[in-house]
């Protein structure tokens, strides 16, 4: 059976279509930009106090004096996603201060990061692409991308656990970049019914999935349930189904939004285009309801070409019913499938227990940080339980005997 929407293979050597950098999965091609051009020095000034600014109750002073700098000078590329980090910091950090949260945004932070997003396709809210995939250096230039070897460019309030939360997702990305390049391939070889190459580019998954999970195991090694829910959690929240900030926020001097309170949704790791793509390729099926309708609002807050390159692995092949009809002319081929689905499967697993010790079991500290409401503004406990179980549903051991 052929299918005509699986594209041809890219050049040799070359991205796979996208935006997938090379060896390097949905992380930049080069590592992030670690400073914007000197007519930006107050951003990065600014950004740079915020530990100490957010420490002493300072940010939303030295926020409301600051002038507004024009960002029609940015370069795209490195330059506007250096700037969304840091404008993204800025943001969140003037809203969640404290004790209670700011219900408006001051224009020299509001109008230049309403430019810049609108320039990168993508709402002008801190998003899990600022805090992770741009975020990030190497100690040593020329070692992995890997706990160990990279530290963050922008925190929050600092400190191990800050630090340790967000490199394990950089990690992840990184780990995962093998089995997205393998994904068209993948596809590519099951609609030729090439099945020994299938069993290849299936075995490169599992191996990336396996490492995947082994990272997100080490999540408590600096990262304190505690410390995470009372001095890293507070800062990534949006203001979508927020309960302290029903009604959204607005971002003053932005022409297009007219004065009206905006509501976005908060950085989570729903936003990372991993998993989804992943999803798309093995034929993990979830079911039309307002989880599914989440995790199609989630795809705006994604970079452009990684939506572009997930909707290209859904409009492929999924791998499941064709592995359920064609399996028995590959030995093995179903229980390497199954292999993936169920480490796929592993890692929602631990996501979940996760959530429920760094989130769901921790006693609520105020209504701007709430135990019942992820930062993405869903009730997270039910969506990650129901992603797990849909998930073990596509098991093509299910469909035997």
């Amino acid at each position: 059976m052929a299918y005509d929407s699986v594209p041809p293979p890219p050049p040799a050597g070359q991205p796979e279509p996208g935006a997938l950098s090379e060896g390097r999965g949905f992380l930049p091609a080069a590592d992030p930009l670690r400073r914007l051009p000197a007519a930006f020095d107050l951003w990065e000034d600014v950004a740079a106090e915020l530990p100490k600014l957010l420490v002493a109750r300072r940010t939303r002073s030295v926020i409301e004096r600051m002038p507004l700098l024009d960002s029609a000078p940015l370069a795209d590329g490195p330059e506007l996603n250096r700037a969304m980090l840091l404008l993204s910091f800025l943001g969140h950090a003037y809203v969640w201060e404290g004790p209670n949260a700011a219900p408006r945004l001051p224009a020299s932070i509001a109008v230049p990061w309403h430019a810049v997003a609108k320039r990168l396709g993508r709402p002008p809210v801190l998003s899990y692409a600022s805090y992770a995939l741009d975020n990030w250096r190497r100690l040593d230039p020329h070692g992995p991308i890997a706990l160990g070897n990279i530290a963050l460019l922008q925190n929050f309030l600092a400190g191990a656990d800050e630090e340790w939360f967000i490199t394990v997702h950089v990690d992840i990305e990184a780990k995962a970049a093998p089995a997205l390049h393998a994904v068209l391939p993948a596809q590519r070889a099951a609609a030729a019914g090439d099945w020994p190459e299938l069993l290849t580019q299936l075995a490169i998954i599992d191996r990336a999935l396996e490492g995947m999970h082994a990272t997100l195991a080490r999540m408590p090694e600096w990262c304190d349930p505690a410390i995470y829910y009372l001095r890293v959690r507070p800062f990534i929240h949006g203001w979508k189904n927020h309960p302290a900030l029903p009604d959204g926020l607005v971002y003053e001097g932005v022409t297009e939004y007219a004065g009206q309170p905006q509501r976005f949704r908060g950085e989570t790791g729903a936003q990372s285009s991993i998993v989804p793509v992943l999803d798309a390729l093995l034929g993990i099926a979830h079911h039309p309801d307002p989880l599914r309708e989440y995790l199609m609002e989630m795809r705006e807050y994604m970079p452009p070409a990684h939506r572009a390159f997930m909707q290209t692995v859904e409009c492929g092949p999924a791998l499941r019913e064709l592995v359920l009809q064609h399996g028995a002319q590959a030995p093995g081929l179903r229980e390497l499938f199954d292999r993936c689905v169920e480490w796929i499967r592993r890692f929602r697993e631990l996501h979940l227990q996760f959530a429920a010790s760094y989130i769901h079991k921790q006693a609520q500290s105020s209504a701007e940080n709430p135990t019942d409401v992820g930062t993405g503004g869903t009730p997270f406990m039910r969506y990650l339980k129901k992603h797990e179980t849909e998930t073990a549903q596509s098991l093509t051991g299910r469909e035997r005997g």
